[in-house]
């Protein structure tokens, strides 16, 4: 196994304009009895020009190297605002976009952590070496108030299994849905054109999603017709309970987000395995909170019950085990990378393979760890924590991107051959 001298770490310089939202709501305060929000606009609409002009230019001053953009986003706050406020019709644009200014606030979406990455071949390979593959890693990405999102990185996984990321933007942007987004349900949101992935965030936007968009676990699949989208499932929560939901696009630019219907939906770690089985969706989850099930749909947006494959047995994860992303296609059966809760809450990973033909079939499974926190990757955010939400074959070798204590994302990469020689097949 190579282990990556390229680490990534929470940075928080890395921001995003979102809106800051104020109450609506009339009342009588010491400033009079009117809501905020019309105070804030009263104050702006009477400035003079001039004044409107410097405050927008200590704005600019402050901002505008910062973002993409930043007076379109201020216009379009402004538009929000007024659909809310009613009036302001005759306002010039310097005023709306000074009134939108005041109604957005700059979030540190990786201030707190980064972690938990998967991986996909990119959709474009122009300039990959012979043998390299490009590739996008998604990551969880953790703020203020404990919030995650969905952020993403591009880099090559070369052959001789080292690993090189594209440099960091000074940029990111929020993904947005066009119009109003509906409260639950399906949402589409759209990363700005000019933007590449790497500069995309995926914000939570309906209610179930408002307290984070958690552990994507990207895969491209491949229909029976051969048309290919890239796929994964991710956890929304509330801030009191979890569900299962679909991530889709073809591109990266756009991302549709479909909460899953059925009893697999109330659990964590839905994993879909990269092509039909039989003709049917296949997937791999946890159903009891402690073991992994296989599991097949007819319709992939709905996931019920499933069938036991494995449960914990070694003492590295005897208090539960879990899958560790999509199942990886090996002429040798189907890899399921998997993690392991031990002793102090120790997280390790491991693996399994299932048998091509029948994934309900175990060939072997892990006896022991593939990675597990040592002295130099234990300490973060959250401790004693190695874990991934997916890995890719490339070639000869098995490209896995990993999380170390909530805190920072390694990478590693091991040969086929050996990678089934730990699994004793």
């Amino acid at each position: 196994m190579i282990i990556s001298p390229t680490t990534l770490h929470a940075n928080p310089e890395r921001v995003v304009i979102l809106p800051f939202t104020i109450s609506i709501s009339a009342h009588t305060s010491a400033m009079g009895a009117m809501s905020r929000v019309a105070r804030i606009c009263a104050a702006i609409t009477e400035m003079t020009p001039e004044v409107v002009k410097a405050e927008l230019e200590v704005v600019n001053r402050d901002f505008t190297g910062r973002h993409w953009q930043t007076r379109g986003i201020f216009l379009e706050r402004f538009r929000q605002i007024q659909a809310i406020q009613g009036g302001m019709e005759s306002l010039d644009e310097d005023h709306q976009a000074l009134i939108g200014a005041y109604f957005c606030h700059e979030y540190s979406y990786q201030a707190a952590a980064v972690m938990n990455p998967s991986v996909v071949p990119h959709p474009d390979q122009t300039g990959a070496p012979v043998g390299a593959v490009n590739f996008i890693m998604s990551t969880r990405t953790v703020g203020e108030g404990h919030i995650s999102t969905i952020s993403f990185r591009e880099g090559t996984f070369h052959p001789d299994g080292t690993v090189e990321l594209k440099p960091d933007s000074q940029i990111a942007v929020a993904a947005k849905p066009n119009g109003n987004a509906p409260l639950d349900g399906v949402i589409t949101v759209h990363g700005h054109q000019a933007c590449p992935v790497s500069e995309t965030v995926l914000f939570p936007i309906t209610r179930q999603q408002s307290n984070g968009l958690e552990d994507l676990r990207m895969v491209r699949f491949t229909d029976d017709n051969g048309a290919t989208t890239f796929m994964g499932t991710y956890t929304a929560y509330n801030g009191r309970d979890i569900a299962c939901e679909c991530f889709e696009t073809s591109d990266f630019r756009s991302f549709k987000l479909t909460p899953f219907r059925g009893a697999a939906s109330q659990h964590k770690g839905l994993a879909l395995f990269p092509r039909r089985i039989n003709g049917r969706y296949a997937a791999v989850g946890r159903l009891d909170h402690e073991s992994i099930f296989y599991l097949e749909t007819d319709d992939r947006l709905t996931w019920n019950n499933g069938e036991f494959l494995a449960g914990p047995v070694e003492p590295w994860e005897l208090i539960q085990m879990g899958n560790c992303g999509s199942p990886i296609e090996l002429d040798e059966g189907w890899l399921v990378l998997t993690h392991g809760v031990g002793a102090v809450r120790r997280y390790s990973l491991g693996a399994m393979l299932l048998d091509k033909d029948d994934p309900r079939k175990v060939l072997g499974r892990s006896k022991v760890p593939l990675l597990s926190p040592s002295e130099d990757n234990r300490e973060g955010y959250v401790p004693n924590v190695i874990y991934t939400c997916g890995a890719m074959r490339c070639g000869d070798w098995v490209f896995l991107p990993y999380g170390v204590a909530d805190s920072s994302i390694h990478f590693a990469s091991i040969k086929i051959p050996d990678l089934l020689k730990h699994l004793s097949v």
